[in-house]
């Protein structure tokens, strides 16, 4: 294979737009996104958590809701998404409140719904009343749980978009040895690297998985 290389920062939607414009002159369209893009704040930081909260869900939930919703269009019949979530989901929708994990978990909840949750984490944050609401404390871990369930969201409007067969999933990647982790994950990056791929090159006419949480190739139960 002889990858290209071009230049996006999910922060920065004119960014975003100079790679839709390149990726629709140059290829027409997209079968594969992987959304792995994302930042996470040392342990050891003393960033206030009213910052961490405001970055971490800034780039890791609106920011690749951004990219979705700029390179969505360009999706062709039979397109696989891999939206790069983590375990710290999972870990993060628990630790909430019977009635915040409940509006998360609403089958029928829409985009609008859940940014409004995310904000109003952030929000929270701000007066350090996140726990109080009923959030988790962890702001790595509930831009996650936007990513996630983001992308339960996302399957749910494309099964009735007349584009047939895209398939979008969430994924945890797992305990990785990279620069995020400080070097302390027990996986390979190509061992992290399996379940996102994997997900990209479901077959066509897949029906599972197909808005789930996926994590080691296994659809896992979140929340």
């Amino acid at each position: 294979m002889s990858p290209k290389y071009h230049q996006m920062d999910l922060d920065d939607q004119t960014s975003i737009n100079k790679l839709r414009d390149f990726v629709k002159e140059q290829y027409g369209g997209i079968d594969v996104l992987v959304n792995n893009a994302g930042i996470a704040f040392k342990a050891a930081s003393t960033a206030p958590f009213s910052e961490q909260a405001t970055v971490s869900c800034a780039t890791n939930f609106y920011g690749t809701l951004n990219v979705c919703n700029t390179l969505f269009p360009l999706l062709r019949p039979h397109a696989r998404v891999s939206n790069v979530s983590s375990m710290a989901s999972q870990m993060s929708i628990a630790k909430c409140s019977d009635e915040i994990k409940a509006k998360f978990k609403d089958p029928k909840i829409t985009m609008d719904q859940l940014k409004a949750l995310i904000q109003q984490f952030i929000d929270a944050s701000q007066t350090d009343s996140h726990q109080k609401q009923g959030f988790a404390s962890s702001a790595y871990g509930m831009s996650k749980v936007g990513v996630t369930v983001m992308s339960f969201i996302q399957q749910r409007e494309l099964n009735s978009d007349p584009r047939e067969d895209i398939v979008v999933n969430a994924c945890c990647p797992g305990y990785v040895d990279t620069d995020m982790s400080s070097h302390k994950g027990t996986k390979t990056i190509e061992q992290g690297a399996d379940t996102p791929v994997y997900l990209a090159m479901l077959p066509p006419g897949t029906t599972s998985p197909k808005g789930n949480f996926v994590s080691d190739r296994t659809i896992q139960n979140w929340g």
